[in-house]
């Protein structure tokens, strides 16, 4: 369960770089992890994405955080952008709704910036971010969002277009990276708090990416960091590579041991969205609704497994229209009098039958991974339409609590199978 400031253990609203040190008589605090995870990412704060963050790209021909940092004043704006984005005010308001974690997306040139354009002092902001956390009783993912090279060539790797993550200099400076963090955000210091560091975010398994490779650094990477780490319960948690979870089952036979899954400490993050290829534009809300629950078969691992899996990312939005009867259409064109269509009407502007048809996907979704998983991270906190989950909750398409549940039992499940404790 969530727990405040353990007594020993500074409050960190001064962030600074702890020593890892683990003495024979120190005693390092358990990381409990909440079960399940009900979290939500941090997104667009310690890297920019220019859909999430169009007002600072606003006047510059920037797309993605390598060319922002290129442009005049990218420093000032940063900092101005890291301390009025995300608050404490923030923490405390999500911690009202019921999530107890947070996953902060981080890019690898908060730590070593050389030979790039990239500003450094984003972990400042983090470490400050943690201590709120602490406070608030949630519990924290440490990601590196963005990694040397471009793991696949996405804005949010930081630097859009080409991917030369898996060469061998950028491999090796990524588990450089992570050992910094892992010395840092391992550290007795933040072991009552931070609970994991994801590896690499959303790494391609395609074009210049072998997904063998991917594979064979992870469980380097897993090694180095658990190295470094003096809170022996971190967990490191490595996306799939967009391969699904049992591709990596081998792997987590291997760094657990064949321990438990309650015992393990690698796990792997999978996301899941229905709102990113042509075909997820072809399917009714009922429909988006049954490939939700059908994620239990498709998407994770069975109980038996000792491999845990999170659910990274999702999110509540899905291209469909509403008419006022309640019933939906796929896409985004209307027919009927009075319908509207999720990509086209401001959430300002939604009317009950969007609303409800939205809802009952997100709590579904919620239902299946819940299920079926460790738990789930929502992308994202802040972002357009249902893209925020602050928008979700203002807006009728979730209750006050992320627990609240107006349409239960969708997927019609008997018992949960996914755990980390």
């Amino acid at each position: 369960m969530p727990s405040g400031t353990h007594s020993g253990f500074p409050s960190h609203t001064s962030p600074q770089s702890p020593n890892n040190t683990s003495p024979a008589n120190v005693t390092v605090p358990n990381t409990s992890i909440p079960s399940p995870i009900r979290g939500v990412n941090i997104g667009g704060w310690l890297i920019l994405e220019e859909w999430m963050n169009p007002d600072i790209f606003s006047g510059t021909d920037a797309v993605d955080q390598w060319t922002f940092d290129e442009t005049a004043d990218a420093n000032a704006s940063l900092h101005e952008h890291w301390s009025t984005y995300f608050t404490e005010a923030d923490v405390n308001k999500i911690a009202s709704w019921g999530i107890n974690a947070l996953r902060i997306p981080i890019g690898y040139w908060a730590y070593n910036n050389t030979d790039t354009p990239y500003n450094k002092g984003a972990d400042w902001y983090l470490e400050q971010a943690i201590g709120w956390a602490r406070k608030a009783g949630l519990k924290v993912l440490v990601d590196c969002h963005g990694s040397p090279g471009s793991q696949n060539g996405f804005d949010n790797s930081g630097h859009e277009g080409n991917v030369s993550w898996q060469t061998p200099p950028n491999l090796e400076t990524s588990i450089k990276v992570l050992e910094t963090m892992a010395e840092k955000y391992g550290s007795v210091e933040y072991a009552d708090v931070v609970f994991g560091i994801e590896l690499v975010n959303e790494p391609i398994s395609w074009d210049q990416n072998n997904f063998t490779t991917t594979q064979i650094w992870a469980q380097e990477a897993y090694k180095a960091v658990k190295s470094k780490a003096a809170n022996k319960n971190l967990m490191v948690i490595m996306h799939d590579g967009f391969m699904g979870p049992a591709s990596w089952e081998q792997v987590g036979a291997t760094l657990n041991s064949n321990a438990t899954e309650s015992q393990a400490k690698f796990a792997i993050d999978v996301h899941l969205y229905q709102n990113q290829v042509a075909s997820d534009s072809t399917l009714t809300q009922p429909e988006h609704i049954e490939m939700a629950c059908n994620w239990t078969q498709s998407e994770f691992l069975p109980a038996s497994s000792s491999l845990p899996v999170i659910v990274g990312e999702f999110s509540a939005q899905t291209n469909i229209c509403a008419n006022p009867d309640g019933s939906t259409v796929a896409g985004s064109t209307c027919y009927e009098s009075g319908c509207q269509c999720s990509a086209n009407v401001n959430i300002t502007e939604w009317k009950q039958p969007l609303i409800q048809a939205t809802r009952k996907f997100v709590e579904a979704e919620m239902e299946a991974f819940e299920h079926s998983s460790a738990g789930w991270f929502m992308w994202s906190y802040k972002g357009p339409g249902v893209w925020g989950l602050d928008n979700a909750i203002k807006y009728g398409v979730l209750g006050p609590k992320v627990t609240d549940r107006k349409y239960p039992n969708q997927c019609n499940f008997t018992s949960s199978i996914g755990s980390l404790i």
